[in-house]
């Protein structure tokens, strides 16, 4: 027998370093009295028949098939060659004897060894394995014991489907038992669905009927169409091996294609059976019949055939037609399973060879010639070279106890090997970063490391056995990479390959960032296509839920991944990565991918950016639900437009910026603003299509969406476009300096003068900035001096950009102003707020030069247009404001407030002489007043129209008064507002004085002074109480309308002491009014004014004294107009009586409420709904006052 074992080798180069206890213990003593070491599988029950030994020449078939061991068996373990068993032999014993915990324990440990055995994940990822349906016959390559099919426990999970990360130091245990529960219930669901899919298989395979089956035997030319279950298994191969291989972008497009298919799951094919072996080994072993792994036989020295058809006759019922053919067939496969296993052990040991060749070739050459200082050294200690060698291997195998003294196959004769197989070094093995003579000295360096030898004659198996009491641990997967140091740079990106898996769980998740450089550094060298994808996915699973710091850790190593990789490595092995975390259910992770997309933008190919990429990105945008995450979906798209490069996207480019300005999130539209729009707007000024495509389409969203809403304006999209526009304001003046007459004249040397800190409107993000749009703020500096004097000396001719701006933008601008609602606050704000945005870019001679004239031309105002007979109906349209808000308002200089006072003194002057609406003036004024600085400017406007010598002109200026009081400071109301309404309030005419009613309402509604307030409820005493004025039955209204708006928010000894007695008198003398129109406003106001003050707290006194009997005299007015109206006032006559007595009764309670609680149900809807009812007009409420018959 040959002193090497080719089967004493296992599967892989690690189990080669293994120790002895790991292998099968065939020298132990009879008198031991153990069958073997604890916890050996192989140990039988004791009530069984002790089985047959194991050893290298006895392999065990996966069916369970034991082939007979030769004669000769006990005379080779006496030999020096220890008897070793591979690890698919001990797998298909411990399937046959049914040992399935123990097959599962081994299997779990080779998995975290990194050495997965085939025949156990095929076992243990087949459910077919662990449960059988009911009427079900068994597969005839299934395992079957002594007990018979295993029944599938209802808590016991296979393989495939544990979850680690569920066990993990970071999981929410909260949820686990919910999760349980749901893989109960799906489990449950599978099961139904296995027993359909097994009445599905059989008609499938009955789908062709037999007549056609024979017409396609007998004619090989014409193909048989192809099954779906077929198609199905095939998807599923073509997908392994795509996966298997690296495709993953082709098998993520694969998968799309197939949808209705899950890749995941064998079942979901929908056959009952195993998983047929994978596309290589079918190319392999095609034209001749493949069989499932659990049918071969491993047969190294014989076979039993009488053992073989034994088991097959009971695992295959149905009776062949020949069964010695099948039997020898069956033996010919099992014989090809066993060619294939050893040619894969004879490559493993012929690289192992090369390697070692290569390592005995570089320290014979570093021995050969040593340097000068280690020369001596080397003769003194090693006089023979061949022999110091090998006393030095002799040396270090006895100072370490894992490994054997015998030869057993771990320790290859290298001098056996012939000529013919000598191979040189790989360039994985030798350092190329550094020379030669580097190398070698290390080597030598190695080499000279000699220990004491002592003068003894122990023999090695004694000394051996003396060392195994040291405590060394080496027959572990930790023990076995510490005992192995690397000595190269490959070898430690190995370890690391190997170890990082194992570090990464056991890590605080605080400190993990700080393994990112390792799993880093190891990704980029990992000589394994596999293990650098194990790599990148523990990066990017490095923490459950990464926050900003720790995310900015892990970007910053993608990109530095990517610096070092390049293109091709990042499309292949980064990308895939944020492929899969795209739906994660962690926002944090999802927040990842969306920042990585960016960051990785600059690193990917260009095919590659502007379609995986940009698909990802709209993806993400359209479906994730957090704001976070769309936020950076937004920015990440702004980086991909800065680097696309195809025109095609455009359209693209384009809906998707209207799709993000329309996010519900204000944070995602601020990146839009912030990012995304001057990305998108500098390429599209590269494409030349900002003013031409992009600017145009959104005026022409704009004009679409006012003819839309003729009946109502939806002012959100408006807002959209708008903001849109502003955005590209300034890239649009951009393209206007760089495409200006003046570029060739730029001369960045010499005196550039600064640019003032006003002269842009501050930017909403650094991407805003002219400075960084243009390049430097030199070139801008440069570029503004002779923008500037070319538009004050030389004009516009040749200026394509800026006529187009001049020609074509404004006029249609102003169009669209004209045609918005001048009542909504919003709009006009949001187009003023634009053209002031628009002015202060373009400057101050583009708006006195080219901005105010066209305004000036379509609101015509002149001396000639300001009188009574001519109106003017663009003065009552949103134009009047924005001009006055927008443009006016850019620079405020002192020429500039006098044009603005100008405006608006003549707007105001024409709008009052046509009794035009006061809308166009109110907004401005609302606009204006909102910032203090105008302030003053507006009450120098309202003294003009207070002293003008026009009645209608000084109305309008006294209600003007009520809007702007709101905003004034009380210095400002004490100085400049009341003297100019009591000068209003002394007016000849007496619609000036009823005019001032409200503005003094408003005062006493926001003004705290008390002088104020006693001069103002003085002035409204005199209005109430003159006797000129008890006839006034327009100023009666006017005064029960202010009393009923500004009561609720009056001071409350104000309301007591003043407007309630006030009301209950002109409630008394209502009473008494014999004209019937005048009886009917009166009481409509004064029924609106009560159920406002309803709501508020009124003491007793004034409760019983004066609210109560102005209740009374309007319910006697309504008794006669309105018996809807009676009911209600009933209602509140009766509790205002029910709390004054409760108060009677108890003191305690202090102010009341009326309106808390109604007497009924039916009295509470009645109310609301008479309440609801006087939103309407007057006049829409006359009919509801009609007097009884």
């Amino acid at each position: 027998m040959a002193s090497v074992n080719p089967f004493n080798l296992s599967d892989s180069e690690e189990e080669a370093e293994r120790g002895p206890n790991e292998t099968v213990d065939t020298e132990r003593s009879p008198s031991d009295g153990a069958p073997g070491p604890p916890g050996n599988p192989f140990s039988p029950p004791a009530d069984a028949e002790p089985p047959a030994l194991p050893m290298s020449g006895n392999r065990t078939s996966p069916s369970g098939v034991g082939i007979c061991v030769s004669a000769s068996a006990p005379t080779a373990m006496a030999g020096t060659a220890e008897t070793r068993i591979s690890v698919d032999g001990i797998a298909a014993q411990l399937l046959k004897d049914q040992y399935i915990l123990t097959a599962l324990e081994f299997h779990t440990e080779l998995l975290e060894a990194g050495r997965e055995l085939p025949r156990l994940r095929d076992y243990f990822s087949n459910p077919g394995n662990f449960e059988r349906q009911s009427g079900t016959p068994p597969a005839k390559d299934q395992v079957l014991g002594p007990g018979g099919p295993l029944n599938r426990a209802g808590s016991i999970s296979t393989l495939d489907s544990l979850d680690f990360a569920r066990y993990s130091d970071d999981g929410n245990r909260e949820t686990d038992e919910r999760v349980a529960v749901l893989e109960f219930e799906l489990r449950k669901a599978k099961e139904t669905i296995q027993a359909l899919r097994a009445n599905l298989t059989q008609a499938a395979e009955s789908e062709i009927p037999s007549q056609e089956r024979k017409n396609f035997k007998s004619s090989p030319d014409i193909q048989e169409p192809i099954r779906p279950l077929e198609k199905r298994a095939l998807n599923f191969l073509v997908n392994e091996y795509l996966l298997k291989n690296e495709y993953k972008l082709s098998s993520i497009t694969f998968s799309d294609e197939n949808d209705d298919q899950d890749f995941e799951l064998w079942d979901d094919v929908g056959l009952n059976i195993p998983k047929p072996p994978d596309l290589l080994q079918l190319y392999r072993n095609c034209g001749s019949s493949l069989t499932s792994p659990r049918e071969r036989v491993d047969a190294s020295v014989g076979v039993d055939l009488g053992d073989l058809s034994e088991i097959r006759f009971a695992q295959e019922p149905v009776k062949k037609p020949d069964l010695s053919q099948q039997q020898q067939t069956e033996v010919v496969q099992e014989l090809e399973y066993q060619l294939n296993l050893l040619s894969g052990e004879k490559q493993s040991l012929a690289d192992q060879i090369k390697k070692l060749q290569s390592e005995i070739q570089t320290l014979k050459r570093a021995v050969s010639s040593p340097p000068p200082t280690s020369l001596d050294l080397v003769s003194q200690n090693s006089p023979r070279p061949s022999s110091s060698s090998s006393s030095s291997n002799s040396n270090s195998c006895s100072t370490n106890p894992s490994v054997p003294p015998t030869d057993n196959g771990q320790h290859l004769d290298i001098g056996r090997v012939s000529e013919s197989e000598n191979v040189s070094a790989p360039p994985s093995n030798q350092n190329t970063s550094h020379p030669h003579l580097q190398c070698c000295n290390k080597v030598v360096r190695q080499q000279l490391v000699q220990f004491d030898q002592p003068n003894r004659k122990l023999s090695p198996a004694f000394q051996q056995a003396l060392l195994s009491f040291c405590r060394m641990c080496s027959d572990s997967r930790l023990g076995a990479e510490v005992s192995r140091i690397a000595d190269n740079e490959d070898s430690v990106m190995l370890m690391l390959g190997r170890c990082l898996p194992h570090i990464v769980p056991n890590v605080l998740l605080a400190k993990r960032e700080e393994l990112i450089p390792l799993i880093l550094c190891t990704a980029c060298l990992h000589p394994e296509p596999k293990e650098r994808d194990q790599l990148l996915h523990i990066l990017f699973n490095l923490i459950k839920r990464p926050d900003d710091e720790q995310r900015q850790m892990i970007l910053t190593g993608c990109v530095a991944f990517a610096r070092h990789v390049g293109p091709t490595r990042v499309e292949a092995e980064l990308l895939p990565q944020c492929w899969e975390q795209i739906n994660h259910k962690y926002p944090e992770r999802r927040l990842l991918v969306a920042e990585a997309c960016g960051a990785l933008a600059p690193y990917l190919p260009k095919e590659i950016r502007s379609s995986l990429v940009l698909s990802m990105l709209q993806q993400m945008l359209t479906e994730d639900k957090a704001d976070m995450v769309r936020e950076a979906v937004v920015k990440s798209l702004g980086i991909i437009m800065g680097y696309i490069d195809d025109p095609d996207k455009y359209s693209q480019g384009f809906e998707l910026m209207l799709l993000s300005l329309g996010d519900p999130s204000e944070r995602v539209v601020n990146a839009v603003h912030q990012v995304f729009i001057p990305a998108f707007a500098a390429w599209t000024t590269e494409l030349g299509t900002l003013h031409t495509a992009l600017i145009p389409s959104l005026l022409a969203r704009i004009e679409k969406l006012l003819k839309q809403g003729e009946r109502g304006l939806d002012e959100h999209k408006l807002h959209i476009f708008l903001s849109a526009l502003q955005s590209l304001t300034p890239p649009l003046f951009a393209v206007v300096l760089q495409n200006a007459p003046f570029t060739s004249r730029v001369k960045l040397h010499g005196d550039i003068p600064a640019i003032e800190v006003t002269r842009f409107p501050r930017p909403a993000s650094p991407l805003q900035d002219m400075a960084t749009i243009i390049g430097s703020r030199e070139m801008l500096s440069a570029l503004l001096l002779l923008y500037d004097h070319q538009l004050e000396h030389e004009g516009t001719t040749g200026w394509g950009s800026l006529l187009w701006v001049v020609n074509q933008l404004l006029p249609q601008l102003i169009e669209i102003v004209g045609r918005i609602n001048v009542t909504s606050s919003t709009c006009v704000h949001e187009f003023s707020r634009f053209f002031w945005r628009f002015c202060r870019t373009f400057g101050k001679i583009f708006t006195n030069t080219k901005v105010k004239p066209q305004f000036q031309e379509i609101l015509r105002l002149s001396e000639e247009n300001v009188d009574a007979s001519a109106g003017n109906g663009i003065l009552t349209k949103a134009t009047v404001p924005i001009y006055a808000t927008g443009v006016l308002t850019c620079y405020n200089q002192e020429e500039d407030r006098k044009l603005l006072v100008g405006f608006l003194e003549d707007v105001m002057t024409a709008l009052s002489l046509s009794h035009a609406p006061l809308d166009s003036l109110k907004a401005s004024f609302v606009e204006l007043g909102a910032n203090p600085v105008y302030h003053e400017l507006l009450l120098t406007v309202l003294w003009y129209g207070v002293v003008h010598t026009s009645a209608l002109v000084r109305c309008t200026a006294a209600r003007m008064f009520e809007l702007l009081v709101k905003g004034v400071n009380e210095t400002l109301v004490a100085q400049r507002v009341v003297p100019a309404l009591i000068t209003l309030s002394s007016d000849p005419e007496i619609s000036v004085r009823i005019s001032t009613i409200p503005a003094f309402g408003t005062i006493m509604e926001t003004v705290t002074q008390k002088e104020l307030l006693e001069r103002v409820k003085m002035q409204l005493a005199s209005f109430l109480e003159d006797p000129q004025y008890q006839d006034q039955h327009s100023l009666h209204m006017e005064i029960i309308r202010t009393f009923g708006r500004v009561g609720p928010n009056a001071e409350p000894r104000f309301r007591d002491d003043f407007v309630l007695p006030h009301l209950h008198k002109l409630a008394l003398a209502n009473n008494s009014q014999s004209v019937e129109s005048k009886k009917i406003d009166i009481s409509i106001h004064l029924f609106e004014a009560y159920s406002a003050l309803s709501c508020c707290f009124i003491s007793e006194e004034v409760m019983v004294n004066h609210f109560l009997p102005g209740l009374r005299c309007l319910h006697a007015d309504m008794e006669q107009l309105s018996q809807e109206h009676e009911v209600i006032l009933s209602s509140m006559i009766k509790e205002c009586e029910i709390k004054v007595e409760n108060r009677g009764m108890s003191d305690t309670q202090g102010s009341i409420s009326i309106a808390s609680s109604l007497v009924g149900e039916d009295a509470k809807t009645k109310f609301l709904s008479k309440m609801g009812q006087l939103t309407t007009s007057g006049a829409m409420l006359a009919n509801v006052f009609q007097r009884k018959k």
